[in-house]
């Protein structure tokens, strides 16, 4: 089965994974596959310096200010959790989300909220963007109504304005709760040389698995000014983006992806891409 794989997938392709936590995990995919795994960290998970926003957040919810918490992400609803644990106890929490309705924007918020104990009174259906959680919201508006209700946002990284201001424009006033950001790694050394491999055409097949990665991978080109260099080789290579929002922020950076996975799991962006990356090369090169 392993070199059934090998034949008819990646067949000695070279590929690059931005991936960071599942760096090793995602290269012995790769291999599987057949492709020459080329790995370059891009993120690494940094604490806010203060968690003043989390604390004020978290106050505000005891005191009855809030109708509605939206969960984006199940890292971030655990690490919400930990800082209200520094001056709250996690029972305390826990009830005061009960008096609430909560949100999860995909599986992974929800089975952070399940471990809890508390109740969600709606779960966003995959690709789980900004757009399926308000549409969602739009068609429980009897159930689940923004109009004058304060609606809190728990927050991953960069801040989502498009998310806020389609909450804002149905009526809600919106507090944005950050608990975490990204920051490039420490060692910037594979991703530079990630960049220079893109601008000088030693790359096939490119796999993107959030939306960060393609900020960081553009940042980092943009500062060895191979950004425009990057943008036209990327035309002759295969681009696989995990999802929806990942697909948006790649169009935005000038990039255009080929192809998004059945499924928005890193298993299914692989396995398809060895499928589908002969046809899209040989296209897109002829």
């Amino acid at each position: 089965m392993a070199e059934e794989k090998k034949r008819t997938g990646f067949a000695g392709l070279r590929v690059l994974t931005l991936e960071s936590r599942r760096a090793v995990e995602m290269a012995k995919l790769i291999s599987n596959y057949g492709g020459e795994p080329i790995v370059a960290p891009s993120m690494r998970e940094v604490p806010l310096e203060s968690n003043q926003e989390a604390l004020a957040f978290a106050s505000a919810l005891f005191q009855g200010r809030f109708d509605l918490v939206i969960f984006l992400t199940g890292v971030g609803a655990r690490a919400l959790t930990r800082v209200v644990e520094t001056v709250y106890s996690r029972e305390q929490f826990v009830e005061g989300l009960k008096k609430v309705q909560v949100i999860a924007r995909g599986p992974k918020p929800r089975a952070a909220l399940k471990e809890l104990g508390v109740p969600v009174a709606l779960a966003v259906p995959e690709p789980n963007t900004w757009r399926d959680l308000l549409r969602s919201l739009d068609e429980m508006k009897d159930s689940l109504p923004l109009a004058g209700r304060c609606v809190a946002v728990q927050e991953y990284g960069a801040s989502n304005p498009e998310l806020l201001h389609g909450l804002e424009s149905r009526g809600a006033q919106v507090t944005r709760v950050p608990v975490y950001q990204w920051a490039l790694p420490e060692d910037t050394g594979p991703l530079r040389n990630a960049v220079e491999n893109l601008a000088g055409g030693q790359i096939d097949v490119i796999l993107f698995t959030t939306s960060v990665q393609v900020v960081h991978l553009m940042q980092m080109a943009e500062d060895m000014k191979l950004a425009d260099a990057v943008r036209r080789r990327a035309a002759l290579m295969a681009i696989g983006s995990i999802g929806p929002m990942t697909s948006e922020e790649l169009r935005a950076q000038g990039l255009r992806p080929d192809f998004e996975p059945s499924h928005p799991k890193m298993g299914f962006l692989v396995k398809e891409a060895a499928e589908r990356c002969a046809g899209i090369l040989t296209q897109k090169r002829n």
